[in-house]
C-alpha cells in the first residue's frame, strides 16, 4: 500500500537521527509534548508511522538511555503504541526538562532545552513526527501540530515564529490545541527546515501544476468567450447579408463592401483577419471590421 504524502514526509524526516544528545533530548521533547500521553501516569506514543516507530526506541537511548516498557510489532497492521509506565522512568525522562513528578506540572516548552538554533529544530520535527500531518498538496495546503496542552501551543507557536520568521494560525480542537500553516510557501519551508526536501518540492510543484493548470483555464474560457463573439458577430452580419440580397440592395453596394459581404456568405465561420487576408487586395483586420461596420449600417438604413 502506497504511503499517504504526511507518511512519506515522516518517513524522509526519519531517515537522519540527532547526531549530538542535546538535539536528541530536544527531539523527544517535541515528540513527548505532542504525544498522545506524558504525565506522573505514564507516557504513551501512538503512531501509524512504521518510519517513525523504528526510530523512536534509538531516539530514547539516545536522550535518556532507557527503553520502552512495551514496544508493538512493526509488522502489526493500524497504529503503533509504546508506553512507558515504570516510575523511575518516568521520573527519569521528566527530570531531563526540568519537571518533578512531586510537584504539580502544567506541560510547557523548557527553553533552556531548545536554546540551540539545532535544537529548536529537532524540537519541531519531534512535534511533527507526534503529533503533526500535512494534506496531499494535489487536495489542499495543510500542514498541522496538535497537543493538548494549552500553553506548549503557544510556546511552540513562538519557536516556530523565530526559527522559521513566520506565524502559525492557532485554533481550538476538540480539547486539543492545533497550530497550522495554509500557505504553500510555509508549508514547503516548514518540511525543509524539518529534513523533508522532496516533500516540501512535492508542494511547489503542485502549486506550479496548479497555476499552469488556472492559466490554461483562463486561456481556454478567453478563447471559447472569443469564439462565442465571432461567431454571433459572423450571425448578425450574415442577416444584415440577407436583408440587403432580399432587398435586391446587395448588387449595389459599393464594391468594397459587396466584396466583404461574398467573403462572409461564403465562409461564414472565418474570423475577420481571415476574411481579411481574402479581400482583393488583402487588408488589415480593422479594415474589414470597418467594411462589416458600414455593412451593418446599410441593412439598418433598410429597416428604417
Amino acid at each position: 500500500m502506497p504511503l499517504s504524502f504526511s507518511s512519506a514526509a515522516k518517513a524522509e524526516i526519519c531517515r537522519e537521527l540527532p547526531q549530538k544528545h542535546d538535539c536528541a533530548l530536544a527531539e523527544c521533547f517535541g515528540i513527548l509534548l505532542f504525544a498522545n500521553s506524558f504525565s506522573t501516569g505514564g507516557i504513551r506514543i501512538v503512531t501509524e508511522s512504521r518510519e517513525f516507530a523504528y526510530i523512536l526506541p534509538k531516539l530514547f537511548k539516545k536522550a535518556f538511555d532507557l527503553p520502552f516498557d512495551s514496544y508493538p510489532s512493526l509488522e502489526a497492521p493500524g497504529k503503533l503504541v509504546f508506553q512507558i509506565w515504570e516510575a523511575g522512568k518516568i521520573e527519569k525522562v521528566m527530570e531531563a526538562f526540568g519537571f518533578t513528578p512531586q510537584s504539580t506540572m502544567v506541560l510547557h516548552v523548557n527553553l533552556p532545552v531548545v536554546e540551540e538554533e539545532g535544537c529548536r529544530t529537532a524540537f519541531l520535527r519531534g512535534a511533527f513526527l507526534a503529533g503533526g500531518s500535512v494534506t496531499d498538496p494535489g487536495k489542499g495546503y495543510h500542514l498541522e501540530l496538535t497537543t493538548t496542552h494549552l500553553s506548549v501551543a503557544r510556546e511552540t507557536d513562538a519557536l516556530i515564529r523565530e526559527a522559521m520568521s513566520f506565524a502559525p494560525k492557532t485554533a481550538g480542537r476538540g480539547g486539543g490545541q492545533v497550530l497550522y500553516l495554509k500557505q504553500s510557501e510555509q508549508i514547503s519551508d516548514f518540511l525543509t527546515c524539518l529534513g523533508a526536501p522532496v516533500a516540501a518540492m512535492g508542494i511547489m510543484e503542485a502549486r506550479l501544476e496548479k497555476e499552469l493548470n488556472n492559466k490554461v483555464n483562463r486561456r481556454c474560457n478567453c478563447d471559447d468567450a472569443n469564439t462565442s463573439k465571432v461567431v454571433e458577430a459572423a450571425q448578425e452580419q450574415l442577416g444584415a447579408i440577407r436583408m440587403l440580397r432580399e432587398a435586391g440592395r446587395l448588387d449595389s453596394l459599393p464594391e468594397k463592401i459587396r466584396q466583404a459581404a461574398i467573403a462572409r456568405e461564403e465562409n461564414p465561420s472565418a474570423s475577420l483577419s481571415e476574411l481579411a487576408g481574402m479581400m482583393e487586395p488583402p487588408i488589415t483586420k480593422p479594415a474589414m471590421g470597418s467594411r462589416m461596420k458600414r455593412l451593418l449600417e446599410l441593412a439598418g438604413e433598410g429597416k428604417s
